[in-house]
């Protein structure tokens, strides 16, 4: 049966937009599920304010100077740092597992996160005396340094999706391993600020990161929104895409750089937040199919609320003691990874 759709189509601009009614509504529903998860995250802490306080502070309607301080200084930051980080980590899944045509690949399975993860504890513990600012380019740095070598190793006369999960696979144990050197032979103290980061948290996060983090958005997610034509063609296979007229190896390197980027500059932002690139996309599938141009908005805005609950649950559920929302989302994301590794064992 034939789906309602909405359409737009330019006639002074090569632009056209056609959106399923269900895509349309699965979204919808998303953002309102956030929006409230985001609600009830800034609401909650030492000093609680009531879920409609919120919302008028939030639009500039509440006199309360304290409730301004608190939420606009402390808590919307935050919570926009976790809902924009869920989004690209997501966003990135679902790139990565489109190109290797692999449902279990993601950033942080292949190596992308790992190369972030090495560089900034390296700038951590080796170099304590360089300013902080430097982190987030660091990281970024480590991760594109990652997909290169990656990409070259994979090349045989061309990249295949199976060489280029087998080497990422190898090569992000690899770089574990020297992070577990740097952390073990470290000065204290440096270890300890290490070891939070990789934990993944966007505790302390403030206006900074989220400014900083902005451009990467507004650059990469249009562009992955723009190429999932590409990514339809891939998942066809190397033969059919090519029969399509889509340059296989130019798009392919295309769409991991922009995994690359959506990933590198979220690790940057937040830490080693894991799972989510992994679990947002097969959920998303769930509700909108794999045509990739339903799957990516819709898994980048599952991402997003992924890691607003995931804070949320870090800190209500073992009060006053917070945990990490890189901490829950494993204790979430692994044992999903090993039901999809069971269902997905003849494929």
């Amino acid at each position: 049966m034939k789906q309602n759709t909405f359409q737009f189509r330019s006639r002074s601009l090569p632009l056209s937009l056609r959106i399923k009614q269900r895509v349309l509504t699965v979204l919808l529903l998303l953002l309102l599920v956030t929006l409230v998860a985001m609600i009830a995250s800034i609401g909650y802490g030492e000093y609680p304010i009531p879920p409609l306080a919120v919302i008028q502070t939030v639009l500039g309607l509440e006199g309360n100077s304290d409730y301004a301080f608190v939420i606009n200084t402390l808590r919307l930051p935050r919570t926009l740092v976790a809902s924009l980080v869920g989004l690209a980590l997501a966003i990135s899944g679902a790139i990565m597992q489109g190109i290797t045509r692999n449902p279990l690949a993601d950033p942080g399975i292949i190596g992308v996160n790992a190369g972030a993860s090495l560089a900034a504890v390296s700038l951590i513990v080796l170099f304590p005396n360089v300013p902080v600012g430097f982190l987030p380019l660091s990281a970024f740095a480590g991760a594109l340094v990652v997909s290169l070598l990656i990409y070259f190793l994979a090349w045989e006369g061309g990249s295949s999706p199976l060489r280029l999960i087998l080497i990422g696979v190898g090569i992000a144990t690899v770089i574990g391993a020297c992070t577990s050197v740097i952390v073990t032979f470290g000065e204290i103290n440096s270890v300890s600020q290490a070891l939070v980061w990789l934990a993944g948290s966007v505790y302390g996060r403030s206006w900074e990161q989220v400014f900083a983090f902005l451009p990467w958005l507004a650059v990469f997610v249009p562009l992955a929104l723009v190429k999932t034509r590409q990514l339809n063609a891939l998942a066809l296979g190397d033969d059919l895409a090519t029969g399509l007229g889509c340059h296989v190896e130019w798009q392919r390197g295309w769409l991991l750089l922009i995994s690359t980027a959506l990933a590198g500059s979220a690790v940057a932002t937040a830490g080693a937040i894991g799972f989510v690139g992994l679990m947002a996309p097969h959920m998303a599938r769930q509700f909108v199919g794999s045509t990739h141009g339903s799957l990516v908005p819709v898994a980048g805005m599952m991402g997003a609320m992924l890691v607003v609950v995931a804070d949320l649950l870090g800190r209500t559920l073992f009060a006053p003691i917070e945990i990490p929302c890189g901490i829950v989302t494993a204790v979430i994301g692994a044992p999903y990874f090993m039901y999809l590794l069971v269902q997905k064992r003849n494929q």
